[in-house]
This record gives structure tokens, sequence and C-alpha cells, in this order.
């Protein structure tokens, strides 16, 4: 018996691009003794309040690996989270950057 019509799919939304407060809050929200799915169910959560579509495990799994993989200072997350809302100049996040 071959059927004409398939039943409706649930597709999640997901896109190519992530928004710069997202990668803040990655950055942010990452703790390296946790695994990056617990990171990436975070992220998720920021994103639907932000009102954002939830970035891809594989989007988030990359991001984390180049924060992972920089010694960072530990507020360089927060740093770059008020950026993204306009508090902070791009001079500030130098100054985090390169250090005291």
């Amino acid at each position: 018996m071959l059927v004409t019509h398939s039943l409706p799919r649930l597709l999640t939304k997901c896109g190519p691009r992530i928004d710069e407060r997202l990668v803040a809050a990655i950055a942010r929200l990452d703790d390296p003794t946790r695994p990056i799915a617990e990171t990436n169910r975070r992220v998720g959560v920021v994103a639907e309040g932000l009102g954002l579509i939830r970035p891809s495990y594989q989007q988030v799994r990359v991001i984390v690996h180049q924060v992972r993989s920089h010694e960072r200072s530990s507020r360089l997350g927060e740093t770059l989270l008020e950026i993204s809302y306009g508090m902070r100049t791009q001079q500030q996040i130098l100054r985090v950057l390169t250090g005291p």
C-alpha cells in the first residue's frame, strides 16, 4: 500500500548564526568541569528568554571549545555580556583581555 501523504512533523528551529549575546552567555555560563551539553541546555534557556532561536548543539560545542582553548580572565564572560548590552566599551574589553 502506498501512502500519498505524510504525517505532520515537529521541526526544531535552528539558525546558522548565533547572536552575540548568546556567544557572551556561552562564555559566561560554561563550566569546564561540566559537560558541554549542560552549557547547551543553559544557553537554550537564555535564548528563549531573549526571544531568540536556540543555537544548535554543534554551534555551542564549537564556541565552547574555542572558549576553553584560550586562557581567559574570570571576568571575560561577564564583560562580553555587558558589551552585548551596551554597558561596556571596546577599550574596556581590551583591558580585560590584556590584563591589568
